[in-house]
């Protein structure tokens, strides 16, 4: 009875291990798929990034736009600005060097000819600089033409702030949000980011794209396979050292 209950629990042991060992090669495989994936996104948006601006895509086809197809895409539009209805991004440090303390990205309405909206990342700026009356200059009256990146929401995490609507501040772009709280009409469900281009006065200081696209699935690749090799190597030894006790 116990020589059967002994040979039922090797069975079960094994059998269990066969199923670890599937499923880590399986989830490394995944992570590969994922990598191929990642770094063809990479080089589209590359490509993107270095592309002369092209016209913004149709109103109509706003809804149906995914993210990887369009994230830092270079566009050109035209429109007017509403800067009653400016609101802040907190942003821990500027896009670069020169601008290393806290500050926030200025985020102004833009309602393009065609009648829809959409918000624009003007620029950035210190908290010296956070009262709009302190940058007037920069203010852009009438239509204006621009270019710049399209870009997707922002994800949150369980440690990002709550944002303040009331306050117009907040601390992740969400585009559909921050339209619904701003009352746009036809809102986009993207954001722009204006080109580095200076504006009158210095302020907003403008080009906040930062093109940073992580890519760890090699990482996750080598470490299921990793788990594998190690969960191999373990059952051998089992093996060998059972039969050596024999």
């Amino acid at each position: 009875m116990n020589l059967r209950a002994g040979g039922l629990g090797l069975v079960l042991a094994g059998v269990c291990a066969l199923a670890a060992f599937a499923l880590l090669i399986s989830l490394g495989t995944w992570q590969m798929h994922r990598l191929a994936w990642k770094e063809d996104l990479i080089t589209k948006i590359e490509a993107r990034v270095q592309a002369p601006p092209v016209g913004l895509p149709d109103e109509s086809a706003w809804a149906s736009l995914k993210p990887d197809d369009y994230e830092y895409r270079h566009v050109s539009l035209r429109g007017t600005f509403d800067h009653a209805k400016e609101i802040l991004v907190f942003r821990a440090s500027g896009p670069n060097e020169g601008l290393s303390q806290p500050g926030y990205v200025v985020m102004t309405p833009l309602r393009l000819e065609s009648g829809a909206s959409l918000l624009v990342a003007r620029g950035f700026v210190t908290e010296a600089f956070k009262d709009p009356a302190k940058r007037a200059q920069g203010q852009m009256e009438g239509s204006v033409s621009l270019s710049g990146f399209m870009r997707a929401p922002e994800p949150r995490n369980n440690f990002t702030p709550a944002d303040s609507p009331e306050k117009a501040l907040w601390y992740t772009r969400d585009p559909a949000a921050m339209a619904a709280a701003l009352n746009l009409p036809r809102p986009a469900p993207f954001s722009i980011d204006a080109d580095a281009t200076p504006l009158p006065g210095g302020w907003p200081k403008a080009g906040v794209t930062v093109v940073s696209i992580r890519n760890d699935h090699l990482a996750y690749a080598l470490t299921w396979y990793g788990l594998a090799a190690t969960l191999v190597a373990l059952v051998g030894f089992l093996i060998w050292r059972n039969r050596k006790a024999r």
